[in-house]
């Protein structure tokens, strides 16, 4: 049986960011604990090997360490295995944090995933960020002294008052840190949140300013050794997310956990975004079949390195249709796509345009 990838999620916060609606909720009466039980009986009862562990939430760090290495010691996992552990500066970071970087680090965690979101007190104010940057450098500099040194950092683009100077700033502080991995998201306002909520009031920078800062981060990111290898991920060579990858390149995983997704055996499943259902063992929710060829063509020119021809006619057992190849062609006279004899990718300026691009592609499938 070949590994695959192992996502927990962890749905507890101690406050919701106003642009957040992934699920989570405000820990209350012992459930951390009775969640904690529950993830390591379902993970004790799956007869595979993992080769990726990815907590994330919500607040991972909020189990503490204590919780995270009892997990993680249910966990079959491969000798090389990535586990990457979501963090909150605040929380791991803070002036009276207890955090121990150590004790997660000698339970197999190597790679840690940190949101900061900007450098900019400002920015990260309009986010609700509870913490300065400051927290975000202490927690930084903790997780090395443990001997975690894969640590990566989100980056938002298009706040209200962003300029390149500022984002500018943002990315020198996370080069400055060391770390080997940043994620750098357009902000969205997803309808249920509070920042949805109040949008006719927001000043946020217009879609075109808001192109610019995204294309200034990509070049500004590979200046300091980050390169971009997914539309919103860019890293130092040899470091990108082995986990995340798994998702881009449509391979299996296992998501074990309130709201966790998963893709095992051709067939997507869900559990339900309820953390009293998933704690009294009700089972995840069939969600049909996945993995088809529109599915890996959208996933696969996600990533820089775009659609391979050869491992596209390996999965499928035919090769891309010419029309395909024509109009991704086409896109390329407008510096939008790269098109060789092996392979269609698209450039940044055909990432910001990447849903209509991909759309129009597919129909020659």
């Amino acid at each position: 049986m070949q590994p695959i990838g192992l996502y927990l999620h962890i749905p507890f916060c101690k406050g919701k960011c106003p642009y957040c609606d992934f699920y989570s909720v405000t820990p209350k009466d012992g459930i951390i604990d009775d969640y904690t039980e529950a993830l390591c009986r379902r993970i004790e009862r799956e007869n595979r090997i993992f080769d990726t562990v990815y907590f994330g939430g919500g607040t991972p760090s909020l189990l503490g360490s204590e919780r995270i290495s009892k997990i993680m010691s249910v966990i079959n996992r491969t000798e090389n295995c990535e586990a990457t552990l979501e963090c909150n500066p605040s929380d791991t970071g803070g002036i009276n944090s207890d955090f121990d970087f150590y004790a997660v680090k000698s339970s197999g965690i190597n790679r840690i995933s940190m949101g900061l979101q900007s450098a900019n007190d400002e920015e990260r104010r309009f986010l609700g960020r509870r913490s300065g940057a400051d927290d975000a450098a202490r927690a930084v500099k903790k997780a090395q002294s443990a001997g975690i040194e894969n640590i990566s950092l989100d980056l938002m683009l298009g706040i209200e008052g962003q300029t390149r100077d500022k984002l500018s700033d943002s990315i020198n502080f996370c080069a400055s840190l060391g770390v080997k991995h940043i994620s750098a998201y357009i902000l969205k306002l997803e309808q249920g949140t509070p920042l949805y909520r109040r949008r006719d009031s927001l000043s946020l920078p217009s879609e075109d300013e808001t192109c610019d800062l995204y294309l200034f981060a990509a070049e500004k990111l590979a200046e300091n050794g980050f390169f971009q290898y997914e539309i919103s991920n860019f890293s130092v060579p040899g470091s990108e997310s082995r986990h995340n990858l798994k998702y881009w390149h449509c391979e299996e995983y296992l998501g074990i956990g309130a709201a966790a997704h998963s893709f095992v055996d051709g067939k997507r499943f869900f559990y339900e975004r309820n953390i009293d259902s998933f704690i009294n063992g009700n089972p995840p929710i069939d969600d049909g079949t996945g993995g088809d060829r529109e599915e890996y063509i959208m996933l696969a020119l996600r990533l820089t390195e775009g659609l391979i021809f050869k491992n596209y006619e390996s999965r499928f057992g035919s090769s891309i249709p010419e029309g395909f190849v024509r109009k991704a062609a086409d896109f390329e006279k407008h510096g939008l796509t790269r098109v060789n004899k092996s392979s269609v990718s698209l450039t940044p300026e055909g990432f910001l345009l990447s849903n209509s691009i991909i759309f129009e592609l597919l129909e020659e499938i």
